[in-house]
């Protein structure tokens, strides 16, 4: 028994680094070409895997697509971790974790895109928005972080029926819209910022 935990064990870690080295691959060939270099026939070449490996990973594009954001997001929560924001108030220390979101997308403009039309038109399933929500929540209310780092101790999960969680979701919403907007040309990521902050404040004045 002991022996076939272990061989699962080690399939398992076979899997996982196979699975990262994808997206790793894809997240390389967009820093060059952007999304339309994320060939799916291109990725599972440099990758090292056969075209239907990774398709059994990834079904679609998008979903890869979906898959190198989230690694952003695993970046920004360990910065968070690292560096957390030192804002006095709630809304604050909020924004400046939406900020953060937004610099880090923008740095790959088509990702983030290819992205937020994922979420508008439901092109693959993407927990960006619940992920975002989560990370504000234990940000304005003080819960304490994942460090990103140690898999065996997981962050306080919210009860999303709570009217503090709620506010926060809208937030995250705003947010959503307003990454839009920047990447239609039409704001600027100051702008974005204040309009953020407006919104916040009345959002979060209890948290």
């Amino acid at each position: 028994m002991a022996v076939q935990q272990a061989a699962i064990g080690m399939r398992s870690r076979s899997q996982n680094q196979r699975r990262k080295r994808i997206v790793q691959t894809a997240a390389a060939l967009a820093l060059r070409g952007g999304v339309e270099a994320m060939q799916m026939r291109a990725v599972a070449e440099r990758a090292g895997v056969a075209l239907g490996t990774l398709y059994r990973y990834f079904p679609s594009k998008m979903d890869l697509v979906v898959a190198v954001v989230a690694e952003e997001l695993d970046l920004l929560e360990t910065s968070i971790s690292r560096r957390p924001p030192t804002a006095e108030t709630a809304a604050g220390r909020a924004v400046d974790v939406l900020m953060r979101a937004t610099r880090g997308l923008m740095r790959e403009p088509e990702l983030a895109d290819a992205l937020v039309r994922s979420l508008i038109m439901a092109e693959a399933k993407t927990e960006l928005g619940a992920r975002i929500t989560d990370l504000l929540w234990r940000v304005a209310t003080g819960a304490p972080a994942s460090s990103g780092e140690d898999t065996e101790q997981s962050p306080p999960q919210p009860d999303r029926g709570d009217a503090a969680y709620i506010r926060v979701a809208s937030l995250a919403s705003v947010w959503i819209f307003e990454l839009l907007e920047v990447l239609k040309g039409d704001r600027d990521v100051d702008e974005v910022e204040a309009r953020l902050r407006i919104a916040a404040e009345p959002l979060l004045a209890h948290c």
